[in-house]
């Protein structure tokens, strides 16, 4: 039986460059793949997958007026599909991962979702929220801490390189104004950057 599979990690863990191995893997074998990410997501341009070592490919691109499970039984019109593959995971909606439960289990499609799990104050994406209450197999891809351990969390940072603990969950862009930390570290820094906000609101005299 077909799956719908979860691979998330940190900031800078490889995901897409995963997922376009992936890819590779399948069309090596002849096999034929369906690319989705996000439209918001245009950093490699629209509707590429592009990773940080240069690998990049076509997709299709979603959104919430996007039916996905629409969009690949048309494509199953026109040809065979063996895996359905899609980047920047987090930004679907719970609808999204119904339509793509429905893709493995009606289709017989095995789905391959690349993503983060959490943003920079360490909540859910809704996204990643559905996907690990519904994927059948849930894996974690590695990233490192700078002190060596394992990455799981998404620091944003501000230009002088100090936390940021509130803003849009979403922001497009600016790779470099990410970290990807453990969870101790993560939460000094924020607990850092709250202590240093408060110190500058104090009234001085």
């Amino acid at each position: 039986m077909a799956k719908l599979y979860f691979y998330y990690a940190a900031m800078n863990a490889g995901k897409s460059t995963t997922l376009l191995q992936a890819d590779y893997n399948y069309r090596e074998r002849g096999m034929e793949t369906m690319l989705w990410t996000a439209r918001l997501d245009d950093r490699a341009g629209a509707g590429v997958i592009g990773s940080r070592i240069a690998l990049s490919a076509p997709a299709h691109v979603y959104d919430e007026r996007v039916d996905l499970f629409e969009a690949i039984t048309d494509e199953l019109k026109r040809r065979k599909l063996d895996c359905i593959l899609v980047d920047e995971a987090q930004f679907l909606t719970q609808r999204h991962v119904l339509q793509l439960c429905d893709v493995a289990d009606k289709l017989g499609i095995p789905v391959l979702c690349y993503g983060l799990r959490t943003d920079f104050q360490g909540k859910l994406f809704p996204g990643s929220a559905a996907l690990l209450a519904l994927a059948d197999s849930l894996v974690e891809l590695k990233a490192v801490c700078e002190c060596g351990r394992k990455a799981t969390m998404n620091l944003r940072v501000d230009a002088e390189g100090h936390a940021v603990a509130a803003g849009a969950q979403t922001e497009i862009g600016g790779n470099d104004r990410y970290i990807a930390l453990c969870r101790k570290h993560f939460l000094e820094r924020l607990r850092e950057s709250e202590a240093r906000q408060l110190s500058l609101k104090l009234p001085r005299f």
